[in-house]
C-alpha cells in the first residue's frame, strides 16, 4: 500500500471509489419520506425526522418480521442522519476529491489580504526516506477479520469496534484553505469555539463550526505535517504531527466508534487510531503512537485579541458543501443524558457527560469538573498532578458547540489553559482579577493562552501543559486510573 492517494475517499483505487459512493448514495436514497436502503447486508427502513432517524432492520425477504436491534446493527441505522449529513445537502455527492499525494498536504494556503489582492504561503510536508510498512488493510478487515497471523494482535476487543459510518462518509479537509481575522469575523461570532495550533510563531485557528462536519485536518504549520482531530460525540480536540516513523501520511474517518469516540485511519498502511490517545490499536502500525500537538480550544474574541494576524480555517473554500454555522448534535451537550453507542463503563464519581478538564502527565492522570475549575468571572486554580505543580486558568466567553441549534448559541462553558506556573525558574502564583488574571510576585498580567500582556514579565510564555476539555466518560475510557476533582 502507498501514500498515493484519492483524498476523501479511501486510497485503495477504483474498486474502492466505487463500493464508497455506491453505499453512500444508497444512503442518500432514504432521504425525504420513509425509504429503505442495503446497508451492512440488511435491508432498513428509514425514516428521517430532522437529523434523527428511527429505523427497523428487517431480515431479506422477511419484511413482516423485524429482527431484535444489536447495537452495532442500532449504529448504522442512528448514524445514517449523520451519514446523510456528512454527504452534503441531498443534492448529491461532494465534487470528486483532488487526487495529490501527502508532501501536498496543506502545501499551500491562500489568505486574501483584501477583496483585491491575494497572497499565498507555501510550506512543504516532505515524506522523508522512510517507507510505510507493507501489509494488509485493517479498515478492510475490520472488524471481525483483526484477528489471525495477518494482523498483529490488536490493542482493544474488537467486538467493540462499531460501524457508525462509512469510510470517509465524514469527510477530512486535506487542501485547507485560510483568511485573515478581518475576514473570518464576518462570520464568526466571538463566543465560537476554535482549535488553536502555535508552531515556530504559525498561528492557525479551526472553528468547531467546521471540524464539526469534518472531524479532521491534515494541514502543515510551521512546517510540521499536523491531524487537527475533533470528535463532537466524545467533546474533544487533540492534534498529532502527521510524520510516523519518518513517513508522512494522512489521517481519514474510519467509519468505527470506539468507546463512542472517533477512531481514524492513516492513508499509507490503513491501520486504525484513537484519536482520543493517538495509539494504533489495529493493523500494521499496531502500538505504535502519535505524537500529540498543543492544541487547545479557544473562543473566537480571545484568538483575535492574542493573534491579530493569525490565520483562520475558511468556510467558503473547504472543498464541500456542508450547512456550517449549525449544529447537527443538538442538546447532545447534556450532563443528564448517555453517550452515544457508549458500550463502556462509568463509576459514579460523575454523569457520563459530565463536562471535565482532564491531564496526563508522567503517567499520573487527572480530571476536574468544570464547576471545579469554573465561576462567575476568571479563576486561576493552583492544583498537583503526580509531582508537578500547574495552573489552570478559566474565563468565560466560549459557547458549547453541542447544545443549541447554532454552534455560537449554546451555553457558555469558557476557554481553560493549563500551565506550569513559572518563569526562568521563579514560581509564580496566579489569582483571576477583572477580565484576566495576574500573579502575585511581580504583579504582571496575563491572558488565558498563558501570555503576559503587561508588567514586569510582558512578553513572557507560560509553558503549557496538555489537556482535554472532554465528557466524564471518554476521559475514563482512556484514562481508567484518574483522578477526579468535583465541586
Amino acid at each position: 500500500m502507498s501514500d498515493e492517494l484519492k483524498f476523501g475517499v479511501r486510497g485503495n483505487g477504483p474498486q474502492a471509489l466505487g463500493r464508497n459512493e455506491r453505499r453512500i448514495r444508497e444512503v442518500q436514497g432514504a432521504q425525504g419520506s420513509t425509504s429503505s436502503c442495503d446497508l451492512f447486508g440488511r435491508n432498513i427502513v428509514v425514516i428521517p425526522i430532522g437529523l434523527l432517524f428511527v429505523g427497523t432492520i428487517r431480515a431479506p425477504q422477511r419484511v413482516d418480521r423485524c429482527m431484535k436491534l444489536s447495537i452495532r446493527h442500532l449504529g448504522a441505522v442512528a448514524a445514517l442522519g449523520l451519514v446523510l449529513a456528512a454527504c452534503g445537502d441531498g443534492s448529491g455527492l461532494d465534487a470528486p476529491p483532488l487526487e495529490t499525494s501527502a508532501d501536498t498536504v496543506g502545501a499551500t494556503s491562500e489568505v486574501p489580504d483584501s477583496a483585491e489582492t491575494t497572497t499565498s504561503q507555501t510550506t512543504t510536508s516532505p515524506n522523508g526516506t522512510v517507507p510505510a510498512p507493507e501489509g494488509p488493510s485493517a479498515l478492510d478487515a475490520a472488524p471481525d477479520g483483526l484477528s489471525g497471523p495477518d494482523f498483529p494482535e490488536p490493542l482493544i476487543d474488537t467486538d467493540r469496534l462499531l460501524r457508525g459510518q462509512v469510510p470517509d462518509g465524514i469527510p477530512s479537509i486535506d487542501q485547507p484553505r485560510f483568511v485573515r481575522v478581518e475576514a473570518a469575523d464576518e462570520w464568526l461570532t466571538d463566543d465560537e469555539a476554535l482549535v488553536i495550533i502555535e508552531i515556530d510563531g504559525d498561528v492557525r485557528g479551526y472553528p468547531v463550526q467546521i471540524l464539526i462536519w469534518h472531524e479532521i485536518v491534515n494541514d502543515v504549520v510551521g512546517e510540521v505535517p499536523v491531524a487537527i482531530t475533533y470528535c463532537p460525540l466524545c467533546n474533544s480536540a487533540v492534534t498529532y504531527e502527521r510524520r510516523i516513523d519518518g513517513h508522512v501520511t494522512t489521517f481519514g474517518t474510519s467509519g468505527f466508534l470506539f468507546n463512542s469516540a472517533l477512531v481514524m485511519y492513516d492513508r499509507a498502511t490503513e491501520s486504525l487510531w484513537t484519536h482520543f490517545d493517538g495509539k494504533a490499536i489495529a493493523g500494521v502500525r499496531t502500538g505504535s503512537r502519535l505524537k500529540p500537538v498543543s492544541s487547545p480550544l479557544l473562543a473566537w474574541a480571545d484568538f483575535k485579541a492574542a493573534h491579530p494576524d493569525g490565520l483562520v480555517l475558511d468556510v467558503e473554500r473547504t472543498g464541500h458543501n456542508r450547512p456550517y454555522g449549525s449544529n447537527p448534535y443538538v442538546g447532545y451537550d447534556d450532563a443528564g443524558s448517555f453517550p452515544f453507542l457508549f458500550d463502556g463503563d462509568v463509576d459514579d464519581r460523575a454523569p457520563a457527560k459530565q463536562r471535565v478538564v482532564g491531564v496526563n502527565l508522567n503517567g499520573t492522570s487527572m480530571a476536574w469538573t468544570l464547576e471545579a475549575i469554573s465561576g462567575a468571572g476568571p479563576t486561576a486554580t493552583h492544583v498537583s498532578v503526580g509531582d508537578a505543580s500547574l495552573v489552570i486558568l478559566w474565563k468565560p466567553g466560549q459557547s458549547s458547540a453541542l447544545d443549541a441549534a447554532g454552534v455560537g448559541a449554546g451555553r457558555d462553558v469558557g476557554s481553560v489553559g493549563v500551565f506550569r506556573p513559572e518563569i526562568d525558574g521563579q514560581q509564580l502564583t496566579f489569582e483571576a482579577g477583572g477580565d484576566g488574571f495576574g500573579d502575585i510576585e511581580t504583579g504582571s498580567s496575563w491572558n488565558i493562552l498563558g501570555e503576559s500582556i503587561s508588567g514586569p514579565l510582558e512578553g513572557e510564555k507560560l509553558e503549557p501543559v496538555a489537556h482535554l476539555d472532554t465528557f466524564w466518560f471518554a476521559w475514563l475510557s482512556y484514562n481508567p486510573a484518574t483522578g477526579f476533582s468535583g465541586t
